[in-house]
């Protein structure tokens, strides 16, 4: 099945569509994974700065035991800092844990854990003095400066670890935030674009049915004109046929009477049988005129090409109109050209010529004649029919060929308006081309010219 350009255009838009979400949700995804992730280091993160908290203020409880048992000799405060001892234990455990990732914190964490020991060792070693004698320790004892220097340490190690972990929770509060922008921005745009694409595709759609509703609409008008014009020719048909025996009874009575009468009549007398005839000749020719258009108008109208020799043709077609016309004009043949035959339809070029002809004789003065010119090429075939009558108007040759169309000067001239229009039908057929040079009062030259390629041969 061969697909139109829209359908193409139609299937890649809603292929793009679900690729594009694809690709959106999929990145989406990635990037919810990693807010998760984010979001679990920063409660980690926390979570470590919560214990790093703890553990000094564990340290700072276990050294206020210290202090009041030292000062006040109270079994309480004894008993707070070994409950402090035991809970710095467990919160360095628990630290432990979250630390194992990084390095350089495992390691601060190992040597505050050592800090830690050394201090409680320090504690309990002024513990174990103040319970053998108790007495003040004087600011240059060395367990004094000792602790002190180990105080300075776990606190420096401390702000160190609290720094590190401040700077990581920055560092994932950022990352955090600007995956969570990027994940907005990239939604709105594949929001967006999904919008875009979807939206062409349905104005691709809307479009392609609309030319669907008017080649439906198109498809129901033709074939109701073709009904129509079925129906005409129908009717023109059973008209020209009822009419046209009648006709050619009243034709032949008349010539038959004309000549009986003609010995024994005087011609001033025979002008109303004259009449007769003339009239009912203008109703055969319009019949025919008639049903020619309606044959074309519905298609039934053919060209059947075959080689005609045209010398014999015009001749022939000259002769007929001397012969049957009542007014004896002279009619110029004149033939240039180096070839004798061509391919055409001789009833559709007969119909041609033969209105061309009429109405040259029709339209000019008895006394002037009229030039009928054949030109035979190999590639065409030109003919050429001139006369030196009335003219045409230059504002009133662009309606020509339609049907009753007739120019002011000629209203008085008795004629039908459908010989120009059955003329360009037929020559439509033969695939020809008609040109008229006219000047009003001057005459007019109408130049048909019919190809010879191999399409005009049937």
């Amino acid at each position: 099945m061969k697909w139109s350009l829209e359908g193409k255009w139609i299937t890649g838009g809603f292929s793009l569509a679900l690729v594009l979400m694809g690709a959106v949700s999929f990145i989406s995804y990635q990037n919810a994974t990693q807010l998760a992730e984010s979001a679990k280091q920063v409660r980690q993160t926390n979570q470590v700065l919560k214990a790093i908290t703890a553990i000094s203020a564990t340290l700072t409880d276990a050294e206020s035991g210290r202090r009041g048992y030292m000062l006040l000799g109270d079994p309480e405060e004894l008993e707070r800092y070994n409950k402090a001892v035991e809970s710095l234990k467990q919160q360095i455990d628990k630290l432990r844990q979250p630390l194992d990732d990084t390095p350089i914190q495992r390691q601060r964490l190992d040597t505050l854990e050592s800090l830690i020991s050394q201090r409680l060792n320090l504690f309990q070693t002024f513990i174990d003095q103040y319970q053998k004698a108790p007495e003040r320790f004087s600011a240059q004892n060395p367990l004094i400066i000792q602790k002190k220097r180990n105080q300075d340490e776990i606190r420096r190690l401390i702000q160190d670890l609290v720094r590190e972990e401040e700077e990581l929770l920055e560092t994932q509060v950022e990352q955090s935030q600007a995956n969570f922008q990027f994940r907005m921005w990239l939604e709105s745009l594949g929001t967006l674009l999904t919008f875009v694409i979807l939206f062409g595709v349905y104005a691709l759609l809307y479009r392609q049915m609309v030319k669907r509703q008017q080649a439906e609409t198109l498809q129901r008008a033709l074939a109701q004109e073709k009904e129509l014009s079925e129906l005409k020719l129908q009717f023109f048909s059973m008209v020209s046929h009822e009419f046209r025996t009648p006709l050619s009874l009243i034709v032949g009575s008349a010539q038959l009477l004309g000549e009986s009468l003609k010995s024994v009549v005087e011609p001033a007398k025979l002008k109303n049988l004259y009449r007769i005839q003339s009239s009912a000749k203008v109703m055969t020719q319009l019949l025919r005129d008639v049903l020619t258009l309606a044959r074309a108008d519905a298609g039934k109208l053919e060209c059947n090409p075959s080689l005609v020799e045209m010398q014999t043709f015009c001749l022939n077609l000259v002769e007929d109109f001397q012969v049957f016309s009542e007014s004896k004009r002279t009619i110029k043949f004149i033939k240039q050209g180096s070839c004798t035959h061509a391919y055409l339809d001789e009833k559709l070029l007969y119909s041609i010529l033969s209105n061309l002809l009429d109405n040259a004789i029709k339209y000019s003065a008895l006394e002037t004649p009229v030039y009928f010119t054949l030109i035979c090429e190999p590639d065409a075939v030109t003919f050429q029919i001139r006369d030196e009558g009335i003219g045409i108007d230059q504002k009133e040759q662009q309606k020509l060929y339609e049907p009753f169309s007739r120019g002011k000067n000629a209203r008085e001239i008795m004629g039908t308006g459908l010989g120009l229009a059955v003329v360009k039908k037929c020559l439509d057929l033969h695939r020809g081309e008609i040109s008229v040079e006219s000047e009003v009062g001057k005459g007019t030259t109408f130049t048909v010219r019919i190809p010879q390629g191999k399409e005009n041969r049937g």
